[in-house]
């Protein structure tokens, strides 16, 4: 199981929100390229990024700052504000390993398929839910789309990942939505990468001994916060 440091970037500073709420942001350090390279020397293979004020804008915002974290040397996988094929091609050019597809995968389910065929395991889709329901435009827009339902969509597109994040844990501490994530995880082919609720060590090795196969693990604050340690945690999946 693969385990993803995040950077959420807004106003170019490296945040944390709490429960997906914009007003509701701490902000840890104003440099993601420095923070990229933390992650790194602490051993870490990918950085999970996401453009927070592109999400809510539908463009790409913060792009100085996606581009100091990828002069760090590290596969990143980026969402926010992606929503057509010329982005997608941008950002895969400018060395994004993995583009995310959100709102896009909801609004225009096309694009996912589209950018999988034309870019084979470089195109993951982004199921932020709210109670169990898939929310879009940054966080700020709940649907009636239930995330299976969504996720069915692509089960056969090609893309490489499912990214499902309890938008009712995200920031917030109280332990990764395992059932959640193990029912989607059984439910479709498409690998699944849990996120939100991270707290301790506990929820990564209750990840990692699941029998369903998540495939990784999304943390953020519980590592901004000194909960857990990013060595630690990389060492007891690898020898998982």
């Amino acid at each position: 199981m693969i385990l993803y440091p995040a950077i959420d970037i807004k106003n170019g500073a490296c945040v944390r929100l709490l429960y997906g709420d914009l007003d509701a942001v701490t902000e840890y350090n104003p440099d993601p390229g420095d923070q990229a390279r933390q992650f790194v020397a602490a051993g870490c293979d990918w950085i999970h990024v996401v453009d927070l004020d592109g999400a809510v804008e539908g463009q790409a915002v913060n792009h100085d700052a996606v581009q100091a974290i990828l002069r760090a040397g590290v596969k990143v996988q980026l969402g926010g504000g992606i929503r057509d094929m010329a982005r997608v091609e941008r950002w895969i050019e400018a060395g994004v390993t993995r583009v995310i597809l959100g709102t896009a995968a909801l609004k225009n389910p096309q694009l996912v398929k589209d950018s999988a065929r034309a870019f084979p395991g470089r195109i993951a889709v982004g199921a932020d839910a709210r109670g169990g329901m898939i929310a879009a435009e940054g966080w700020v827009e709940t649907t009636d789309v239930a995330v299976l339902d969504l996720v069915k969509r692509f089960e056969d597109s090609g893309v490489a990942a499912v990214i499902f994040t309890d938008i009712g844990r995200d920031g917030a501490l109280t332990g990764v939505n395992l059932d959640a994530t193990a029912e989607l995880a059984r439910a479709t082919s498409v690998p699944v990468i849990a996120s939100g609720g991270v707290a301790s060590m506990d929820d990564i090795t209750a990840l990692a001994a699941d029998d369903s196969g998540i495939d990784g693990v999304i943390t953020g604050r519980a590592l901004y916060d000194g909960r857990l340690d990013l060595t630690e945690a990389l060492m007891a999946l690898k020898a998982e």
